[in-house]
């Protein structure tokens, strides 16, 4: 295998991939997995690596004062380096075959984890510095605005970063079947976590009852998927794939969304993070998060539930 069909095979699929991605973080994060590959590093330990450097990163964009705008600076470029470990962690467990749930939820965990320092930072730099939009005071006077901000912001990213997530594994499930996705069942999960014991299995047991719950929750916001998914059950099995046919007019359908996914996940967001610091109004990020990324969801899932409802139309009529 050349090192470019190396390179491609480490990708998880030219659907759901951003160009900026392709052209940024991928091939940084094959370097660094090729390197962790020789070093005998493992995927769950870049992940975790990811989280310190990206946490590390989002503290650092407290800094409100002219004086110390390089550390902003710092934080930003480790934020960004902490993208490229996230992105060689998935390439490294692609290359390796070294699969597991633990590294799935680690991974889905780690951009949780930096956003959540970085909205703490940006809401105590307002209180503390103000910025250069509202003033140094309003927000200090006003501690309840920024903090609603705040958790809103926080709320909706949450939300936005499950579905983004659960819409591209069902278009990775109907484009390489059940292997190539990591989509999940809450009723196998649950029934996973009833069989273990919390005195043999506590680690086990724990990370099943939160892995669950946060499944259960993609699947409540999306009956009309859940919906085909039950009657592709019924007529596959549970462990069956469509026919190709199938596969790829679902796909003809769901591959104009992936676009919506990928803004939904981490460049664009983190770029209008960056500006708000760089121009000093952190509290625009979070109304960009608020109003406009949220526009962008309520359409994505509205699209994506009709489509699942035509597809179920369609499986009634073919074979």
């Amino acid at each position: 295998m050349t090192l470019k069909e190396e390179y491609q095979s480490s990708l998880k699929s030219m659907d759901t991939e951003e160009w900026f991605d392709l052209h940024f973080h991928r091939p940084l994060g094959f370097l660094w997995a090729k390197l962790f590959a020789k070093l005998g590093v493992s995927p769950n330990a870049i992940t975790i690596a990811s989280i310190f450097m990206g946490v590390a990163g989002g503290v650092l964009l407290y800094f409100g004062q002219p004086h110390l705008a390089w550390l902003n600076w710092i934080g930003m470029l480790l934020i960004t380096w902490a993208d490229t470990f996230d992105s060689a962690d998935g390439q490294l467990a692609r290359m390796t075959q070294q699969y597991s749930r633990m590294g799935r939820i680690l991974d889905g965990v780690s951009g949780d984890f930096w956003f959540a320092s970085i909205s703490f930072a940006l809401v105590f730099r307002e209180l503390h510095f103000g910025d250069s939009l509202t003033g140094p005071e309003f927000f200090a006077h006003h501690e309840w605005l920024i903090w609603t901000l705040g958790i809103l912001s926080g709320i909706s990213h949450a939300l936005q970063a499950a579905m983004a997530d659960l819409y591209r594994q069902f278009h990775l499930f109907f484009l390489k079947g059940k292997q190539g996705s990591e989509l999940d069942s809450a009723a196998k999960l649950k029934e996973q976590y009833h069989q273990l014991d919390w005195g043999h299995d506590f680690f086990s047991k724990l990370t099943l009852f939160f892995y669950s719950g946060y499944t259960a929750n993609q699947e409540r916001w999306t009956p009309n998927m859940q919906r085909l998914r039950a009657a592709l059950n019924e007529r596959y099995g549970e462990d069956g794939v469509p026919s190709q046919e199938f596969r790829d007019y679902f796909r003809s359908l769901s591959r104009p969304l992936m676009k919506y996914t990928n803004i939904l996940t981490f460049n664009t967001r983190i770029i209008a993070c960056f500006i708000s610091v760089i121009i000093n109004a952190p509290w625009l990020y979070f109304v960009f998060e608020i109003v406009v990324l949220n526009i962008l969801l309520v359409y994505m899932m509205t699209r994506h539930e009709g489509i699942c409802k035509k597809a179920i139309q369609q499986l009634g009529i073919r074979s």
